[in-house]
């Protein structure tokens, strides 16, 4: 699986607990620091920032790819919103959540969040 972290660099525990949660070996990880400019559009930055990553329109759609998203939101949606232009469907993301009473302050993963799972069962609702 590729990693693609747009968000805090994973610790080795962290790549470890994505190993075991998914039951899938991380064969590559991509990471790029995310710094917009708040004076500018947020969706060309997101486009610019997926672009830089340096993947082609096959490696999107057929590559197993788990998403760090980047920590501000507005940035993380418009990001997420690009992906799934890209891909077809919205990719799996980590969700990382402080361990408790550490100091400094530590994190572990949370959970691997399935987002077209959490897509697709809400159309049932509609």
């Amino acid at each position: 699986m590729l990693v693609i972290n747009l968000g805090h660099p994973l610790t080795d525990a962290q790549r470890a607990q994505i190993v075991t949660m998914s039951g899938q070996q991380i064969e590559r990880e991509i990471f790029s620091k995310v710094q917009f400019d708040p004076e500018l559009s947020f969706s060309v930055q997101s486009r610019e920032l997926v672009e830089q990553i340096g993947l082609g329109p096959q490696d999107w759609q057929q590559t197993p790819l788990l998403i760090n998203p980047p920590t501000l939101n507005f940035i993380a949606i418009t990001v997420l919103a690009e992906l799934h232009g890209r891909m077809g469907y919205f990719p799996p993301v980590l969700r990382l959540r402080q361990v408790p009473n550490s100091l400094p302050p530590a994190f572990e993963v949370a959970e691997i969040i399935n987002l077209q799972e959490v897509r697709d069962s809400s159309r049932k609702l509609r």
